[in-house]
């Protein structure tokens, strides 16, 4: 009689163990498009409805301070985290918090009406969104045992295609104004975000630190440069990318290139998925993480390699999937990496937004490299540059140290 009954316990154990990891990754993608539909979509429509011919200055100035406040929220709340978590609350309420004031600001970015107006609702929508980035983040090392971290961060993956998709169904619903489309934007926050935030907390059992806390902070010192140098070369490419295959042959209309542009992200969003859950897999069993980074890297600067020679649309495109491939398994086993090689537990929110530097900070990098590199009518010296920062980022990573593997977990 006991064994029927151990059975089905485990299996109850599993079952709501995937449930928080589906339920982790939904709230990540509601985090995500708090914020990716704002830039592709909804900005560039407000600030051409209030700047008029002086839109690129507006929407490069917004752009610049939106991202600086993304930068202190993220620290800042990935602390304040810390500081719940701490005192025995948790990191929840942060989530909750995040998704009510996304819903205030992008009511108040719906009624602005001048460029200060629209800056204030950037800088707010820019705030609440990493009030929910920062702390899930920091639950993720909470509790995401080492030995799933990888499968896990493959499943972060979704964040970019689904994000994508909202914002595309968005601007496709015939007969709403701007204030509803922003309201289901706000509800699809929330219900992707509050089943993780009403969910149970889950306690790790205690586990010594696989490696000396000044080798994990070289290996952290060493990850955040790779991963800096690798974000900076993917910016300096997004930068560019229209034009780059805008000049490519057969030569299209601004309107079908922008179409052919669209089409191919969609695709380079989702290829990767497959790749990065499997892989990302395999890392949790082997319990590796060095030799997917390093191999991943050199995916991507060979695919930027293709990309620089290639003289035709079919065989730039081949190239660019390459790179995307490459460029989303190295950031999901990057995440994973550093979140388990964390030195303490009582500032991961604040570590985490520190990693997340090297999200923001190479969008000015790689914009001053795209700007120095490129020329008109021929990206090759800009695309080997880039391809040489990621070959350079993976080489970084042979200064890792990882411990011997560890088991699986689950």
């Amino acid at each position: 009689m006991t064994a029927p009954s151990a059975s089905a316990a485990v299996a109850d154990g599993n079952a709501r163990h995937w449930r928080f990891l589906l339920l982790f990754a939904l709230a990540n993608a509601g985090g995500t498009i708090g914020y990716l539909p704002l830039f592709t979509v909804f900005l560039p429509m407000k600030v051409e409805a209030v700047a008029g011919a002086e839109r690129l200055n507006l929407f490069t100035l917004v752009a610049m301070v939106g991202t600086l406040a993304a930068i202190a929220a993220n620290l800042g709340f990935g602390w304040l985290s810390d500081r719940s978590a701490a005192r025995g609350t948790g990191r929840r309420r942060w989530l909750l918090i995040g998704v009510i004031g996304l819903a205030i600001a992008y009511a108040l970015f719906a009624q602005a009406q001048s460029p200060l107006g629209v800056l204030l609702s950037v800088v707010a929508v820019q705030c609440a969104a990493n009030a929910v980035l920062a702390p899930l983040m920091a639950l993720m090392a909470d509790e995401i045992p080492d030995g799933q971290k990888g499968f896990t961060g493959g499943l972060l993956a979704l964040a970019n295609p689904i994000g994508a998709a909202t914002a595309w169904a968005l601007v496709k619903l015939p007969g709403l104004g701007e204030m509803a489309r922003l309201e289901l934007l706000s509800l699809g926050i929330a219900s992707l975000v509050a089943p993780l935030a009403f969910s149970a907390s889950r306690r790790l059992p205690a586990q010594a630190a696989a490696l000396p806390r000044a080798q994990a902070r070289r290996n952290l010192a060493a990850a955040w440069i790779a991963r800096l140098l690798l974000q900076s070369a993917g910016n300096g490419l997004t930068l560019y990318l229209y034009y780059y295959f805008a000049d490519l042959p057969p030569r299209q209309s601004a309107l079908d290139a922008a179409d052919f542009v669209g089409r191919t992200l969609v695709l380079a969003y989702l290829l990767p998925l497959p790749c990065t859950l499997l892989l990302g897999r395999l890392s949790d069993r082997i319990g590796r993480r060095k030799p997917f980074l390093l191999a991943a890297a050199a995916v991507t600067a060979g695919g930027l390699a293709v990309m620089a020679l290639a003289a035709s649309r079919p065989v730039a495109v081949a190239g660019f999937l390459v790179y995307g491939v490459g460029a989303q398994l190295f950031m999901a086993l990057h995440g994973a990496f550093w979140m388990q090689e964390l030195p303490s537990e009582r500032h991961r929110g604040r570590d985490l937004g520190i990693l997340n530097l090297t999200n923001t900070l190479p969008a000015l990098i790689g914009t001053a490299i795209a700007w120095l590199a490129a020329t008109p009518g021929s990206f090759a010296p800009l695309l080997f540059l880039l391809a040489a920062l990621t070959l350079a980022g993976g080489l970084v990573m042979l200064a890792v140290r990882e411990p011997a593997a560890a088991a699986d977990q689950g």
